[in-house]
């Protein structure tokens, strides 16, 4: 097949994996952009040459649109995988008339906070597209009540590169104290809070642009928990396995989870993780067997579950092996791959 991947905004963390796997037994191509470079990827100049937010980008799209078309009408695909709603604006439009089917994925539909606009834009594109792909079975509600056919919504998680996200390998030095890891800004507020009932460890919290790092450093001070939270800011995606496998436990603990990575990732290192009760995490972490789920905003919970993962070195290990067990066998690239490919053939279909 020659398959078009279709990401204006920014390529999501597994794509790039995913297309080179794709791309063992097929052409594949992602459009996009941003200045991502790679074996396959396109550059699609639309708009100025900075980073823009998808809102930003609208007045744009057409630019980009018009890019896709010049390019598919010269080499066109068999089928065409868009990432977000700008991306699937882009797509519908650059195809009109290649008779090409657009299949879809949203990465959070309707998630709080987004505009009118793009929520009927999402609706729209949602029942324009042949195939819309949910990343959990929460997103595949959301997506029948937008309107969406059910028929035509296949349910495909993110993915973790396993050969990089593993058990064995390097970690970053630590010291003696017990290593929390609370990847991304959001929820690490409840990390914090849950420090204070754990005097004996350390957080680390890796992700958050300056102002939500100034923000949870004041947090931390006001706790009385400062001398014992490093904030790292933004870390490299390179670095993570390194950082993952020096903490004794991974906190992802935002309220909304529409990939679930960082969990994923944590898993896929044999790090027992706690992660809140929402969205991707619903489908991918097993209570109790390899880690554990927690109501979202309850850091007494997050703390209870702390004390007991770290007062047990047998069950912390033993989720440990669950958890990178679970994630090579459901979520490694390789078979999200082959599962998006199948989408791609019904779909062709």
């Amino acid at each position: 097949m020659d398959i078009a991947i279709v990401s204006a905004h920014e390529l999501t963390l597994d794509t790039p994996a995913i297309a080179r796997e794709l791309a063992r037994g097929h052409r594949v191509t992602v459009y996009t952009r941003s200045r991502a470079k790679g074996a396959g990827v396109e550059h699609v100049p639309a708009g100025p040459d900075v980073e823009l937010s998808e809102s930003d980008l609208l007045p744009y799209i057409s630019d980009f649109s018009d890019g896709l078309r010049r390019r598919w009408s010269k080499s066109r695909p068999d089928i065409i995988h868009a990432h977000s709603w700008s991306s699937g604006l882009a797509a519908i439009a650059g195809s009109e008339g290649l008779g090409v089917p657009v299949t879809q994925t949203f990465h959070d539909p309707g998630g709080s906070g987004t505009p009118a606009t793009v929520r009927r834009l999402e609706c729209a594109i949602g029942r324009r597209a042949r195939a819309v792909i949910a990343a959990c079975a929460d997103e595949e509600s959301e997506l029948i009540r937008m309107g969406v056919p059910r028929r035509n919504i296949s349910v495909v998680p993110h993915g973790v590169d396993t050969q990089r996200f593993r058990r064995q390998g390097p970690a970053f030095p630590r010291g003696n104290k017990p290593r929390l890891l609370h990847v991304g800004h959001a929820g690490a507020d409840s990390a914090v809070h849950a420090l204070t009932s754990v005097p004996e460890a350390e957080l680390v919290i890796a992700g958050g642009d300056d102002l939500s790092v100034e923000r949870l450093r004041v947090l931390a001070r006001e706790s009385g928990v400062a001398d014992r939270v490093e904030l790292l800011g933004m870390v490299p995606h390179t670095a993570m396995p390194k950082l993952m496998r020096s903490a004794d436990l991974i906190l992802s603990l935002p309220s909304t989870v529409p990939t679930g990575t960082a969990a994923l990732e944590a898993m896929a290192c044999g790090i027992p993780v706690i992660a809140s009760a929402a969205g991707a995490h619903l489908d991918s972490v097993v209570d109790g067997v390899t880690g554990f789920l927690i109501r979202p905003d309850h850091p007494a919970e997050v703390a209870g579950r702390i004390r007991q993962l770290l007062g047990d070195p047998t069950l912390r290990t033993a989720i440990g092996y669950a958890a990178s067990d679970r994630a090579r066998s459901r979520y490694s690239v390789e078979r999200i791959s082959m599962e998006l490919l199948r989408v791609y053939e019904r779909t062709c279909a």
